[in-house]
This record gives structure tokens, sequence and C-alpha cells, in this order.
């Protein structure tokens, strides 16, 4: 059996975690500021009330990762499999990050706050993301398909395409000089 580590309430600033190794384990209410996880195996790690300031996790090996009430604000998260992810507690915010290509498929993460986000080529397939906010976020190409959108809101939301018969978005917020995204795909010409 190997050794885990157990971190609480550290601090990690400027550490290149493909240079320096990331010792797995337990990591409760620490901070990570400007770390690099580009690429990193991080399977079978525990974040629990982590946040994440200005750090770049694309690619990285996030399989069986358990993430509870993670914040990640400013962060590189491009192609991320969250939907490999332990799916116990998991509960994220995201604060100005880059989510490009990442997947949440078939996940439930009701109450997500996206703000200011990159979302683009993102798979929601078959997810709930209830009552979450999409706040002034970028959604060109996003994958939504039986995904559970009720009471969201995408007031401000931007580029997004969401087919209303193919997706459960009963109370959702839309503001109504952006409604294109909902009739795409019905082939209408709005003018």
């Amino acid at each position: 059996m190997t050794n885990r580590t157990y971190c609480d309430e550290e601090e990690f600033v400027n550490i290149d975690f493909q240079k320096t190794s990331f010792k797995k384990g337990d990591y409760e209410y620490c901070i990570f500021k400007n770390c690099n996880f580009n690429t990193v195996n991080l399977s079978a790690v525990s974040f629990s009330e982590c946040e994440f300031v200005d750090c770049d996790f694309s690619n990285a090996n996030i399989k069986n990762v358990q993430f509870n009430q993670i914040n990640f604000e400013n962060c590189k998260l491009i192609g991320l499999g969250f939907d490999g992810c332990n799916d116990f507690l998991l509960s994220f915010q995201f604060h100005h990050c880059s989510l490009d290509f990442s997947s949440f498929y078939n996940l439930k993460l009701k109450n997500t706050f996206f703000e200011s986000c990159s979302l683009k080529e993102v798979d929601f397939t078959e997810a709930d993301f209830s009552e979450s906010t999409f706040s002034n976020c970028n959604l060109q190409g996003a994958i939504f398909e039986n995904t559970n959108l009720q009471k969201c809101d995408f007031r401000s939301a931007t580029n997004y395409n969401i087919h209303p018969a193919e997706n459960q978005i009963s109370k959702a917020i839309f503001a109504s000089d952006n409604l294109s995204g909902l009739l795409q795909s019905f082939n209408i010409k709005i003018e």
C-alpha cells in the first residue's frame, strides 16, 4: 500500500508539477496559486474545499480525482475529462476559466456557477446542470443533448445552440435579444 500525503490549509505557489513530483493524497482547504498541472497524472487524488488560482490543468489526468467544493479562478482547464472524476460530493465554481474541449458527460452538477468562462466545444451531454449559472460565458460549439438545464441562467451567455426539444429547459432564463441559440436547430431565419 502506498503512503498518501495529507495536507490541510497549506498554500502552494509557483510550482511546476511537471518538474516537481505531485504527491498523491488528500488536500483539504489548500490554495494553489500559479501552479502547473499540465499533463500531470492526478488520478485518485482528493481535493476538498480547495482553491486554484492562475493554474494550468490542461490535459491533466483527473481520473478518479475527488473534487469537493472546489473554486477555480483564472485557470486553464482545457481538454479535461471531468466525467472520469469520482462523482461523490463533486462540486465546482469556475471564474474566468478556459474549459474548452472538456467533458462533463453524464455528471450531476446542480447549482454549478460559471462566470466569464470559455466553454467552447464542451460536452454537456446527459448531464444535470439544473439551477446552474452561465454568466458571460462563451458556449460556442458546446454540446447539449438530453441535458437537464432547468432553472439555469443563460441571460448573459453567448454562442450557445440548445435544442429545446432535446433538452430539459423548463424555467431556464434567457435574454430576449439572444434567443437565436434556442432556434438554430429549427433552421429558421431571424431578422
